[in-house]
């Protein structure tokens, strides 16, 4: 994902200069340095909007610090041009669009700020987002992200569909595996929809955030697929949780062929597994939406899931970090998290959020789920070699999960084998 670098520099795209106008190469180790600063953020339009008042409200107050902002530059992927900045020493101050399963190897390329270094660092990010913070240290337990926010990964079920299959729109039987099959299955066979759910089954890396992790996570009350250096994935739970969607493969009830458009708004399947996001995505749809299903009924208020995050990177090509770290403080105020979930429906990654914004909530029910869930998301592993220990995992997966092929227990029982040599790895 990283190693095209090259690529985007060659095709011409034209990358912000770092921070003061002074182009790569001048960036000092001084955190106290002030001055203006280039930030870039992501190109959803209701993320541009947000950034767009916040970076108003900053230039307001401090027109000696003045922000230049914009949508991070085209490109294969956010995190293929972030590499080609820090390749090229111009990467902007701040990047409010930075995926956890990247942040390891920008930090090996030199191209992150340890957030821990400043005085107020880990205070300002542990007050802020309490015991999820851990999940965002390094090795270390340093800080070369910031926890920004959020999309809680739930079910999504049509409920017309539901109810012509003769189920109940209100109270689906989706708690447990057992449940979530017999319900599947009823859907199917009722002739609603040529699948009950269809996760991609592409063999992207990150797929697997969207069919067994969070499953593994609610089974197991939140454990990472790699802990202590080690994958954990090779147990009970996680047998379990394969399992189950192998069963959902090999019934027909999941598709092995991946639909080339919206498969939930268009009705080729009942159920999808989608964040926050969503509810404007599909705000014409008559959905409900449930917690991910777990080995026997869990109350959906112990329940986890994958957080589908994305964190913010404070980047070593900036002259004045000092200001960096103050903006992503502004940007991260209690203020300002109430404007992005006001203008977004994404979650920031703060504690207590029901009662911080329970005006918000109040005037939004259909998000109140997904602020309680907020609290209770899992990440993806850090380290230099999250992609890779990911896509092992997605490479054993796709073979015996989604096309059957072999034993599912020992597939992961040699993903985890070579996972653990991976998360070994410097």
């Amino acid at each position: 994902m990283l190693a095209a670098t090259g690529l985007a520099l060659a095709s011409g795209l034209v990358l912000a200069a770092c921070s003061g106008g002074s182009g790569g190469g001048g960036a000092s180790d001084d955190l106290t340095a002030t001055g203006p600063i280039t930030i870039w953020y992501s190109n959803n339009a209701t993320e541009v909007e947000w950034g767009k008042q916040m970076v108003e409200a900053w230039n307001a107050e401090n027109p000696d610090q003045e922000i230049t902002a914009q949508e991070i530059p085209a490109g294969k992927s956010s995190e293929e041009v972030i590499g080609a900045a820090i390749t090229a020493g111009n990467a902007p101050c701040l990047v409010l669009n930075t995926a956890p399963s990247a942040v390891g190897q920008f930090e090996k390329q030199g191209g992150l700020v340890n957030l821990s270094e400043f005085p107020d660092g880990a205070e300002y990010i542990e007050t802020r987002s309490g015991d999820l913070a851990e999940q965002y240290q390094n090795a270390d337990g340093d800080y070369f992200q910031f926890p920004w926010k959020s999309n809680p990964v739930v079910i999504f079920y049509n409920k017309d569909l539901f109810a012509q299959a003769g189920l109940d729109p209100e109270n689906p039987k989706l708690s447990t595996y057992d449940d979530f099959l017999a319900t599947s299955k009823a859907l199917v066979d009722a002739g609603v929809a040529p699948y009950a759910i269809q996760p991609a089954p592409t063999s992207e890396f990150f797929q697997m955030q969207f069919d067994f992790y969070p499953l593994y996570a609610a089974a197991t009350g939140g454990a990472q697929i790699v802990e202590d250096g080690k994958a954990t994935f090779a147990d009970e739970a996680g047998y379990e949780a394969a399992g189950f969607w192998r069963d959902l493969y090999d019934q027909g009830l999941a598709g092995q062929e991946q639909y080339q458009g919206d498969s939930f708004a268009d009705s080729q399947a009942a159920m999808a597994i989608v964040g926050p996001w969503a509810i404007s995505v599909y705000g014409d749809m008559n959905f409900g939406s449930v917690p991910v299903p777990t080995p026997e009924a869990t109350p959906a208020d112990e329940v986890w899931t994958f957080s589908d995050a994305k964190n913010i990177g404070l980047f070593s090509a900036c002259e004045n970090k000092g200001t960096a770290w103050e903006v992503l403080k502004f940007a991260t105020s209690e203020e300002q998290d109430g404007q992005f979930l006001e203008l977004t429906g994404q979650m920031p990654l703060r504690q207590d959020l029901p009662t911080v914004y329970a005006d918000y909530f109040a005037a939004n029910p259909e998000y109140v789920a997904f602020g309680d869930q907020a609290s209770r998301t899992v990440e993806v592993p850090a380290g230099p070699n999250t992609v890779q220990i990911m896509q092992t995992f997605r490479d054993a997966w796709s073979k015996a999960v989604i096309f059957g092929e072999g034993d599912v227990d020992a597939a992961l029982d040699e993903a985890a084998a070579t996972i653990d040599g991976l998360a070994s790895q410097p």
